[in-house]
């Protein structure tokens, strides 16, 4: 047997990596590092009318992030949130993706790019145009938004939860899509010779083979549902049930406005930590189904 070859030029290999290593490190490493040395500092003042200070607090500020009941609430929030929207939206992005790689499917490229074109829309445009149809004021269809309030405390999370799903029902699609595409047609071919109908070999052979897909578009999701921040923040101008502490993010933002960037570094320390925990657990639980 062949020992392996050394690398000739390893200089050549620091050129490539480095400029990647030194972006991921400026934007990436430094600002956690950063914000993890922030939440353990706490603001102390000499004196009733004293100047504040930073200084060392150790684990002061994750002790007041267990103990505020506004971000507890605003976690349970979009966990509903989530438990709701992302299944819902990976359903609707999972039989899109099976209809156009139908093989009686028309016009596929159209409706491909129809599907994704929400995405384009910014998160922002997209909740300030929603926000429009969804008042009572404002909106075309005033018989169905007099009748239903859409932005009262009760149905707000599940119009926000709409808007959300339409912007991104598209991208998951898309990625799905793309995943079918590279499934082997031979795959197809002997199904169909064992007599299996379209809706048996989209059941049976497409969905497992797709798994993975799935599973990365749901780590994505999760991701973004615990990270809610545009469209909250917008619907804030529409609804009075829309406070400055109804998501983590909002809730972390608000706080740094105060303000209190120690507590808002806790906050988002224990966020990502959440969203990390959660994301894995989600992966962990699903990956050995997938790839069996």
């Amino acid at each position: 047997m062949s020992r392996p070859r050394r690398v000739q030029h390893p200089g050549a290999i620091a050129v490539f990596v480095g400029p990647f290593a030194a972006l991921f490190a400026l934007f990436y490493v430094l600002p956690i590092g950063y914000a993890v040395w922030q939440s353990t500092r706490t603001v102390q003042r000499v004196g009733t009318f004293g100047p504040a200070e930073e200084v060392f607090g150790g684990l002061t500020q994750y002790r007041a992030v267990l103990e505020n009941e506004a971000f507890r609430d605003s976690i349970g929030r979009v966990l509903l949130f989530g438990a709701v929207q992302v299944p819902v939206m990976l359903g609707v992005a999972l039989l899109l993706a099976l209809l156009l790689d139908s093989p009686t499917a028309r016009g596929a490229k159209f409706f491909r790019l129809a599907f994704f074109a929400p995405y384009a829309v910014p998160g922002v445009i997209a909740a300030i145009m929603w926000g429009f149809l969804y008042s009572p004021n404002l909106s075309p269809f005033r018989q169905v938004t007099q009748e239903v309030d859409l932005l009262g405390a009760d149905l707000v999370l599940w119009s926000i939860a709409n808007v959300v799903t339409w912007v991104y029902v598209g991208y998951n699609m898309l990625i799905i899509y793309s995943s079918l595409l590279a499934i082997p047609g031979e795959v197809y071919e002997a199904a169909v010779l064992d007599g299996a109908s379209q809706w048996r070999i989209a059941w049976s052979v497409k969905i497992p083979l797709v798994m993975p897909a799935i599973i990365l578009t749901g780590v994505f999701s999760i991701i973004g549902t615990l990270q809610l921040l545009a469209e909250p923040q917008v619907f804030r101008s529409f609804s009075t049930a829309v406070a400055s502490d109804y998501t983590p993010n909002l809730l972390v933002y608000t706080t740094a406005a105060v303000p209190n960037q120690p507590l808002a570094a806790a906050f988002s320390v224990v966020l990502a930590l959440a969203t990390f925990v959660l994301s894995f657990t989600f992966l962990k639980l699903t990956q050995r189904r997938a790839f069996q």
